[in-house]
């Protein structure tokens, strides 16, 4: 384990200190790779983050890579097979969620010139907001920032996406940088911020 100052949060677990040193906060334009970051954190809802972390590759591939074209078209036959996979969080109500948001994500790249990116980082105006807190206490579990998103989502149709849901997904995608002050990680994402968002 390096010795370099980070958010507490990731304690000692390798996972969690490489996620935390090499995602968490980057921010993300993909359109395919938010709506697996949103999916995820459906899932997540009342879990903690490190068991979908450690899930992840078992849903990466019970989900075909989080490919929305392909999850969209899923039938009966599809649900059946992932409500029975032990690798990953059997419900009803998530996987059900996850299928409706890539038909909804489908419609929103067809009608938004911008896609399913712009829905999302048009929230904080296309640029990562900057956070300065000391401490993870002085953090917020929601903002209007991301009560204001998960209202749009809900709006499209989404579920499993109420503000803090929201506002955990706005931290993991960078579109806020809450990294304590103190963390290595707050100045580095800091200067990724500082780039234009790639056209």
């Amino acid at each position: 384990m390096s010795d370099k100052l980070r958010c507490p949060w990731p304690g000692e677990d390798p996972l969690y200190v490489a996620y935390h040193d090499l995602e968490w906060g980057v921010p993300e334009y993909d359109d395919r790779a938010l709506y697996e970051k949103l999916v995820l954190d459906g899932f997540q809802a009342g879990l903690s983050w490190i068991t979908i972390l450690r899930k992840r590759e078992n849903f990466r591939r019970a989900f075909n890579g989080f490919n929305p074209e392909k999850i969209a078209r899923y039938g009966k036959r599809d649900f059946a097979r992932l409500m029975k996979n032990e690798g990953i969080i059997r419900s009803n109500g998530k996987i059900k969620a996850a299928i409706k948001g890539a038909q909804l994500w489908l419609d929103i790249q067809e009608k938004d010139p911008g896609g399913f990116s712009h829905l999302i980082w048009k929230h904080v105006d296309g640029r990562p907001r900057i956070n300065r807190y000391k401490t993870t206490k002085q953090v917020p579990a929601e903002t209007p920032m991301s009560e204001a998103l998960a209202k749009e989502l809900k709006q499209h149709g989404f579920t499993f996406c109420g503000p803090v849901i929201v506002y955990a997904f706005a931290q993991a995608v960078g579109m806020v940088n809450d990294h304590v002050v103190a963390c290595h990680r707050h100045a580095e994402c800091e200067k990724l911020a500082a780039h234009p968002r790639p056209r």
